[in-house]
């Protein structure tokens, strides 16, 4: 009997209405487990090299893992994956709430889409039956209207949505995948793909529950964890501020990116912060499939003629850092606002927020003018400006929105040479609200990882360093590191942290758990948690060594697609900015990234991963980690 999957995998195929069940042996779930891996082993497989990103032979691919439906926080997760038309390199992004384990409960791991069908669509997958069904009417709706249109149309208020907005419709090249109207499969264009295919929803709804090897243990997991929430002191920020929480801390630390990545203090951060959200817009919270921790902030408010609507949720962090701090705005109910009209239109508030702050600090240098902007003073602060490009952006309704809606390095090829010193994308994914002048390792991170600059790919530096979080060093030994470097290091030690922790976040985006539940180090759960997750599930006898390999596995796959697509090591490089030195009086005045010690990190993680130092994998670490079927 099989612990913790399905065993099922489904195939459709919308150019020819084709639905298969694939029923693998439990060998390929041990060696991939689920999430970023098991896309990959598909994409890798059957997706010819060099296929145009919003072609019907782009291959999307919905994974779950052998973790994902237990009764344990952080586990309904969702990994999507495709050919990224931001990057021209692998597409990769998750996404939490109940989607996932419903999508576990419905009978399926995970789900493998081709082609296009010749009008809209969504799935409808209902315990073991799968239906393709007509979407024309929803064709133009926003996240809302669907939503609620769909639980109309089946009947029934429980089945969970996974869909495209209108931005995705009308070519939005960041477009998200929107599931509860307020989780995002956000970054990497992957929304995008979905409309590409005329494929409006996922819907899921399920009652078979996954077979667990040792419910004992998961239900020891789980009384652990939500005892620990508030004994942990940064889980603990997280459940009563939400991710909002650390804005005060990055500010005070000169990190919170400020008037486009030009500086690391903003002013009136206070007025953006997790305290300041509960005390005045927050109306609640709320969580993800049998969640303990209760990150996700619902606010509600009513301003300036706008009306912030709970259903979206509330603002994360890199949201409040996008459209308000890089936007030069401390209004907390504009960037409210700005979250509600992403996620009903389904568009990545990263790069949506950081490619107006990139028009804003052009217009204030000149490179752009009332001209392009369409006569509006596009001003760092100007909030009221900010809300309008939005608006243009996710309706491409006018010649700036146009061009803004494929992402700053697009805007930055029609704008010219100087318009490219002002990004902050790195393969032309913008860059999050942590930034890498301060934090050593995430400089490096930011430049090799396969899908662009990702703060969630990689521990952060002051968890390893002399004087940083000693709480922590006990779980971080389980990886070998036990020699934490001084604070600012960028030598051997730290560049170890940083692949080791890359490599560890890979194995939990395979396994699809929660980066702010299990980690390496200042998680609800640590490393040797994690494998008694897995254990639990599965009733394998898996190690932290075994996951490792997962996490590389997963590495060296993203690798090989962006080198079969024509990515190589000039592609691992960070933009002009991150070497100029930063602005303003904070603790990072005047701090930069070293090029050269960034080139030795560069070729120090390669060694590290078992590349050559031109970024390859060799043919012994692919045949190490079972992959040597790459390299036919």
């Amino acid at each position: 009997m099989s612990f913790g999957y399905t065993g099922s995998i489904l195939h459709i195929n919308l150019s020819t209405k084709e639905i298969e069940i694939e029923n693998p042996r439990e060998d390929f779930y041990r060696t991939y487990m689920g999430g970023g891996a098991m896309g990959l082993y598909y994409i890798l497989k059957e997706l010819p090299a060099h296929t145009d990103p919003l072609s019907p032979a782009n291959i999307l691919t919905f994974m779950c893992a052998v973790t994902t439906g237990a009764a344990v926080p952080g586990q309904s997760r969702i990994n999507v994956n495709a050919k990224s038309p931001m990057t021209g390199g692998i597409g990769d992004s998750q996404a939490g709430g109940f989607f996932p384990a419903e999508l576990k409960f419905s009978g399926f791991d995970g789900i493998v889409i081709k082609g296009k069908s010749p009008d809209p669509v969504y799935l409808w997958i209902n315990d073991g039956k799968v239906e393709i069904r007509d979407a024309s009417h929803l064709w133009g709706k926003t996240t809302k209207e669907v939503d609620a249109l769909i639980k109309t149309e089946l009947n029934d208020p429980k089945v969970q949505v996974a869909q495209i907005g209108p931005a995705a419709e009308k070519g939005v090249l960041f477009s998200s995948i929107v599931n509860m109207m307020s989780r995002n499969n956000g970054r990497t264009g992957m929304g995008t793909v979905m409309a590409s295919k005329n494929l409006k929803a996922v819907v899921v709804r399920g009652t078979k529950k996954v077979s667990l090897a040792n419910p004992a243990l998961l239900t020891s997991l789980a009384k652990q964890g939500a005892h620990d929430v508030s004994e942990n002191p940064d889980v603990d920020g997280l459940a009563k501020h939400g991710t909002a929480s650390v804005v005060a801390y990055q500010n005070d630390a000169g990190t919170f990116p400020t008037r486009n990545y030009t500086e690391g203090q903003f002013e009136e951060a206070a007025r953006l912060s997790g305290e300041t959200m509960t005390e005045t817009i927050l109306k609640r919270t709320d969580t993800c499939f049998a969640c303990s921790v209760r990150c996700k902030r619902v606010v509600e408010a009513e301003k300036d003629g706008y009306k912030v609507d709970s259903v979206f949720g509330g603002p994360e962090y890199e949201t409040i850092g996008t459209f308000g701090s890089y936007c030069g705005s401390a209004d907390l109910e504009a960037v409210s606002y700005a979250n509600q009209i992403c996620n009903n239109y389904g568009v990545d508030t990263i790069t949506c927020g950081a490619t107006i702050a990139f028009a804003m600090e052009c217009y204030e240098k000149g490179m752009i003018s009332e001209k392009e902007t369409g006569g509006l003073e596009l001003k760092f602060g100007n909030t009221a400006a900010m809300l309008e490009v939005l608006n243009q952006v996710v309706n491409k309704s006018t010649p700036l929105g146009i061009t803004l809606s494929q992402g700053s390095a697009r805007a930055a090829e029609i704008w010219g040479a100087e318009a490219k010193k002002l990004l902050i994308t790195v393969k032309n994914e913008e860059a999050p609200a942590h930034m890498p002048q301060a934090k050593k390792s995430l400089a490096l991170i930011y430049a090799v990882n396969a899908f662009g600059a990702d703060h969630q790919s990689s521990e952060h530096d002051w968890m390893y360093e002399v004087g940083g979080a000693e709480l922590y060093f006990e779980r971080l030994a389980l990886l070998g590191l036990t020699n934490p470097p001084e604070a600012g290091d960028f030598g051997p030690e730290k560049v170890k942290f940083a692949s080791l922790t890359h490599t560890f976040y890979s194995m939990l985006d395979s396994l699809t758990l929660c980066q702010f539940v299990f980690g390496p180090a200042w998680t609800l759960f640590g490393p040797a948690e994690t494998v008694d997750l897995v254990k639990g599930c599965t009733g394998w006898d898996v190690t932290v060594e075994e996951l490792m390999k997962l996490g590389e596995r997963r590495i060296d796959m993203m690798r090989i697609f962006n080198i079969r697509e024509g990515l190589s090591r000039k592609d691992d490089k960070l933009p002009e900015k991150f070497f100029v030195p930063l602005k303003g009086s904070g603790p990072t005045s005047g701090v930069a990234v070293d090029a050269d010690k960034l080139e030795k990190a560069i070729d120090l993680h390669y060694e590290n991963m078992g590349w050559s130092r031109e970024g390859v994998p060799t043919s012994e670490k692919l045949e190490e980690l079972s992959l040597g079927w790459c390299l036919k």
